[in-house]
């Protein structure tokens, strides 16, 4: 079995950084551990790239890292990680928490705190990611960054289901700009409801797998749950309350003050 090998793009090293080109070569030559290392049409190779800002370019097992000098260590740190589980086929999911956790395999994190929710398994799967939930438990306010993918939003809602189970919160109120990705969407028929509705689908999707659908439904009867545009958040008193902003980065500067 044969690998592809793509153009290799140079990202320009900033100035007074020292750019680096770091070569390896993997042995004992496997090529169907090459295949999984660099993925569908090297789509692992093209995510690297872009999450770290370097090329990588590879010619059978020899493969080329260029970049600054750190970036290209790291990347090729990952690679040597990705390669040791090469053995089967190596999903997108996993490059990306590769990638956001400091080349830690992902499973489990020893000493992770568990979560209430329907899903019993659901815990920090890289060490950034138990970071992010330890500092979402201690801290008033938390600021989650970080590449599509990496369960920003998830864990987020994954801990306000947890506090609203254990009585430390009264509601959950989840809100995010009514942006489109892209693209114009036009004029959307129905009431306010069914026209802001397209844009919050992301967070029913998680309530919906981390609380059921049933006890999601009982949850906005009552109150305990509300889902809302961030326009409509002005003025509000949110007292003994989670909330979540998601897609903060589509906000202006005076929405992010007024939230």
């Amino acid at each position: 079995m044969g690998t592809c090998c793509g153009p290799m793009w140079t990202a320009p090293a900033p100035p007074g950084i020292i750019s680096l080109i770091v070569r390896h070569t993997f042995t004992p030559l496997n090529n169907n551990r090459l295949s999984n290392l660099c993925g569908p049409t090297d789509a692992h190779l093209r995510t690297i790239e872009s999450g770290l800002q370097v090329g990588i370019a590879h010619r059978h097992e020899q493969f080329k890292v260029d970049g600054s000098k750190a970036k290209a260590q790291r990347a090729l740190e990952l690679l040597q990680a990705l390669y040791e589980m090469a053995d089967r086929t190596i999903s997108e999911e996993t490059v990306q928490l590769m990638l956001a956790g400091e080349s830690t395999m992902p499973g489990s994190v020893e000493g992770a705190q568990n979560l209430t929710t329907r899903r019993a398994d659901l815990k920090a799967r890289t060490p950034v990611q138990a970071q992010y939930l330890d500092s979402i438990a201690s801290n008033d306010i938390s600021f989650g960054i970080g590449p599509a993918g990496t369960g920003k939003t998830y864990l987020a809602v994954a801990c306000a289901v947890d506090a609203l189970e254990r009585s430390a919160v009264q509601r959950i109120v989840l809100t995010r700009p009514a942006v489109e990705a892209g693209e114009k969407l036009g004029f959307l028929p129905g009431d306010l409801g069914q026209k802001v509705d397209p844009y919050l689908r992301p967070l029913y999707d998680a309530l919906y797998d981390l609380m059921g659908y049933e006890k999601v439904q009982k949850a906005f009867e009552r109150n305990a749950l509300e889902i809302a545009p961030l326009a409509f958040m002005r003025g509000r008193t949110l007292n003994n309350a989670f909330v979540i902003l998601d897609e903060a980065q589509n906000t202006s500067v005076e929405q992010m003050k007024m939230f």
